[in-house]
């Protein structure tokens, strides 16, 4: 075999140089990982390797929690076609209205309800582009505030739960995927409490930026008022009876999954929205991301199982603490600060992939909390997924956005979100118990 001739070092670092360059040349992520993986534990153990595969492919099955991933993702798509969360939007949009920067708050608030209930930023992107751009560029808001308030708002889903990264990072990182939601919904509302903040101070200061509603847009009748909160209070609903069963233990997470599916569904039915058509839309949406995510979460079982056994874990253990002497708190801003520099040309998945094998075991074997350093990493992802060059949210709103909005707004309209986000970031790494309190609490029994 060549590998008798080659270094494992040698090798891990063709590894990782191989699956850039396939994912520069526009390979699928999944493609390039498994490809790269295979490959090398062919090279390294020769046909012995391969089992590897079918031990991840068998893994991945027999996980229980990855049940939660199509659910999740069929409740969130079945509230954005039917309509729902259109109706969301006009209760946000009567409640604030009249304030300065109203409809961009209203749109904030959005926003949070629709990543309590979808796991992905892309829907929350599809919302906002179509629905409250649209609506906000009529009344006259700057182009650029509304722009950052979209792509900072859709980045929520993935920190709140039901997060979808949160299920690949546990999944990779052998954690629970109930203690990594927990730990996500502080920091997720402290992250939205921070843009609130920023949205309505800067439009105090600058009314320009978010004029509010004429009168004449807020005199509705009271009848009219309480059919848009009725409408609007459908989402919430969903969201507290899914969650309030899942904390009183009654159900697993598993069955609030199957809850929030079923109480969306009724939902649709409820506002004669479902039809065969709606459905058909759903499950093809539902079905395409969650093969995407199992044949990701597959692939990046076997890399990072062919990364533990040629020893690189330990190889970065060596040159952070005992080559550069950091200290524990030192590594940690490390990998941070290694996350955002590959945030700025990789999505979530391929630096997940690339690093939780190797970071994860050095984090606890650092003493720190992997559930705590989960959310960490998840914010990150939110800063990688607006920061250029290829930022994911980038490309959605490039995509989805009016034609009046050009790529120049588009990328300056995120430099205030992502510096709020580096600060939110920082007040979790120094205060881990916004992370770790609920999962403590509610599930340490």
């Amino acid at each position: 075999m060549l590998a008798q001739y080659l270094s494992y070092e040698f090798i891990a670092i063709f590894m990782f140089i191989t699956m850039l360059v396939m994912m520069f040349t526009g390979q699928r992520v999944f493609g390039a990982i498994g490809f790269v993986a295979a490959a090398s534990a062919l090279l390294v153990w020769g046909d012995g390797s391969l089992e590897m595969p079918y031990t991840a492919t068998w893994k991945l099955f027999k996980w229980y929690p990855m049940l939660t991933l199509p659910l999740f993702i069929y409740m969130g798509f079945m509230i954005s076609e039917s309509g729902i969360a259109s109706d969301l939007y006009k209760m946000f949009h009567v409640l604030f209205g009249g304030l300065k920067g109203g409809l961009a708050i209203g749109t904030m608030f959005m926003m949070v309800a629709i990543s309590a209930m979808n796991g992905l930023s892309v829907a929350g992107m599809a919302i906002g582009a179509t629905i409250a751009i649209p609506e906000m560029l009529k009344r006259n808001y700057d182009k650029r505030m509304i722009t950052g308030v979209v792509q900072a708002g859709s980045s929520l889903g993935i920190l709140i739960p039901p997060s979808v990264v949160m299920v690949l990072y546990g999944m990779i990182a052998r954690q629970p995927v109930s203690k990594l939601w927990m730990a996500g919904i502080l920091p997720g509302l402290l992250m939205a409490s921070l843009f609130l903040i920023y949205i309505y101070v800067r439009c105090k200061l600058q009314p320009e930026l978010g004029p509010p509603l004429p009168k004449k847009d807020r005199n509705i009748s009271t009848l009219e008022k309480i059919r848009l909160l009725k409408a609007g209070v459908i989402p919430f609903l969903i969201f507290f009876l899914m969650t309030g069963l899942f904390l009183m233990g009654i159900a697993s997470l598993v069955e609030c999954s199957a809850v929030g599916a079923l109480l969306a569904t009724l939902a649709s039915i409820y506002k004669k929205k479902f039809n065969k058509k709606i459905l058909d839309i759903v499950l093809k949406k539902t079905l395409g991301v969650s093969c995407m995510f199992m044949w990701i979460i597959l692939a990046a079982l076997t890399f990072g199982a062919v990364f533990d056994g040629l020893g690189a874990g330990r190889a970065i253990e060596t040159l952070f603490i005992e080559r550069w002497q950091l200290s524990p708190w030192g590594v940690l801003i490390m990998m941070q600060l290694s996350y955002i520099l590959m945030g700025m040309f990789l999505d979530d998945t391929a630096m997940l992939v690339i690093v939780a094998p190797l970071y994860v075991p050095l984090i606890i074997a650092l003493g720190f909390d992997p559930i705590w350093y989960g959310v960490l990493y998840t914010i990150t992802c939110q800063i990688a997924y607006m920061t250029p060059p290829f930022g994911y949210n980038l490309f959605l709103m490039r995509a989805m956005a009016p034609r009046e909005i050009s790529l120049q707004d588009i990328y300056s309209s995120i430099v205030p979100f992502v510096l709020i986000m580096v600060f939110g970031l920082a007040i979790v790494m120094i205060f881990p118990e916004i992370a770790t309190y609920l999962p403590e609490k509610y599930l340490s029994r």
